[in-house]
């Protein structure tokens, strides 16, 4: 098991709950609890953030503007780390190579 597959089975996520209109969190199974400055506790924190600064707009695409936000910046360190190798990044992200050139064209970074 790499790092990555044991962090994914050590995540956890919380399912929220709409009863009467009242929001009720519960942590879903075999979950351990939110560790700060995770990656997963920084993205709930700007959600948070975002919902708030919301004020009843509509919101649509929310996914889309999401991943984003997030690829572009998980492309460029990968990048970085691998020092520019799309066949070394490619292996890394879980990406066919084609499928990474496609991505980093896409956000300006070829």
């Amino acid at each position: 098991m790499n790092k990555l597959e044991e962090s994914a089975n050590f995540s956890s996520y919380a399912i929220p709950e709409q009863t009467n209109g009242f929001t009720r969190t519960t942590q879903a199974p075999h979950s351990a609890p939110h560790k700060e400055g995770t990656l997963r506790t920084e993205v709930d924190k700007s959600l948070k953030r975002f919902f708030q600064q919301l004020e009843n707009e509509p919101v649509t695409d929310l996914h889309r503007m999401v991943m984003s936000e997030v690829e572009a910046p998980l492309l460029e360190a990968v990048m970085r780390y691998t020092g520019n190798n799309q066949s070394k990044a490619s292996v890394m992200l879980g990406l066919n190579r084609g499928t990474l050139r496609t991505k980093l064209k896409h956000y300006g970074m070829l």
